[in-house]
């Protein structure tokens, strides 16, 4: 990895095909990955989800991992991300560190905001969403 660069795990709409996904395009695909099983995820007015960290209760969320610079980071997908996330550390199921987007705070579910725990994640959480009448 070069000195400029970090691991950046994402979930949601900056993966690949997402509407996110052209801040990373200058980014190196490393590959699909989990976390660790230590956070729920969340839906935000089915527009974009978010990660939090639990002592207990949690699962492994899918997503992708990408190397990507500071600069590519700082000015192109961070200003990109909604209010209601961070920049944070995150632990993955190999045990390694990454930064990613999370929960500022733990979700109340309700008022646009649903737990959502599928085995496919954001994927398939959207493609279930969309079979819904």
């Amino acid at each position: 990895m070069p000195g400029d660069a970090v691991r950046m795990f994402v979930n949601g709409q900056a993966m690949r095909g997402g509407s996110l996904n052209d801040a990373l395009v200058a980014a190196r695909y490393l590959g699909a990955v989990r976390t660790a099983p230590k956070y729920r995820f969340f839906s935000f007015r089915d527009e974009f989800p978010g990660l939090a960290g639990v002592s207990d209760g949690g699962w492994a969320v899918p997503g992708e991992i990408y190397e990507v610079s500071y600069t590519e980071l700082r000015e192109n997908l961070l200003p990109r991300e909604p209010a209601e996330l961070e920049l944070s550390v995150i632990e993955l199921e190999d045990g390694h560190g990454s930064l990613s987007m999370v929960c500022r705070r733990l979700p109340r579910v309700g008022d646009g905001v649903r737990e959502i725990t599928v085995p496919g994640g954001w994927r398939e959480y959207n493609a279930r969403t969309a079979e819904l009448p």
